[in-house]
């Protein structure tokens, strides 16, 4: 990572479908909690995409302690450092059962329309779901927008999709989402 010291968390090997991961400085990958007081989504993404080296798995977690901002768990062998007043958040996030996954094995081979089949294939992620009818079915067409952003529940990599125009699916969640009462 790009930042300095200490972290706390559980071996990789609890995450169903992640094994352990030897890491390039010879040990081995753990979840690491991170809360630097990101106020947004995007602003935790943006630190997020600029770790080098990238962690295996990086999911946002919304804390509300001890005010509202995004902490951030990571699947790394890398030392990564958090704001100590913000220690609990960061413990809190890397030992919780679901987040936002930002970074995630095959995530950069998710790009523009693929069946959900071919992201089953691709990725780590575990299903692909219509969000309120069920699994999407294994030829449906995703139009990534090259934006993927699967929920991580209970040890597996979930993207929740809506139905679009063309009889296409999009992820849930978008890039640059349509503000709710924008024309307001």
């Amino acid at each position: 990572m790009t930042n300095g010291i200490a972290a706390a968390g559980s071996p990789a090997g609890a995450i169903p479908g992640v094994a352990a991961v030897p890491a390039s400085s010879g040990g081995v990958a753990r979840i690491v909690g991170v809360s630097l007081g990101h106020r947004t989504l995007a602003e935790a993404d943006h630190w997020i995409q600029e770790l080098a080296p990238a962690p295996v798995l990086a999911c946002t977690h919304l804390v509300q302690v001890p005010f509202p901002h995004v902490a951030i768990s990571l699947l790394t062998s890398e030392p990564v450092r958090t704001d100590p007043a913000l220690r609990a958040a960061a413990d809190a996030a890397a030992g919780g059962p679901a987040g936002r996954a930002v970074l995630f094995p095959g995530s950069a081979r998710l790009t523009g329309s693929l069946t959900v089949s071919e992201i089953l294939q691709r990725s780590s992620i575990a299903r692909v779901e219509v969000l309120g009818g069920g699994a999407a079915t294994p030829d449906a067409l995703v139009d990534t927008g090259d934006f993927v952003r699967p929920q991580f529940r209970s040890g597996e990599l979930v993207l929740v999709t809506t139905p679009a125009a063309g009889d296409r699916l999009v992820p849930f969640e978008r890039r640059d989402p349509t503000p709710c009462c924008a024309a307001h």
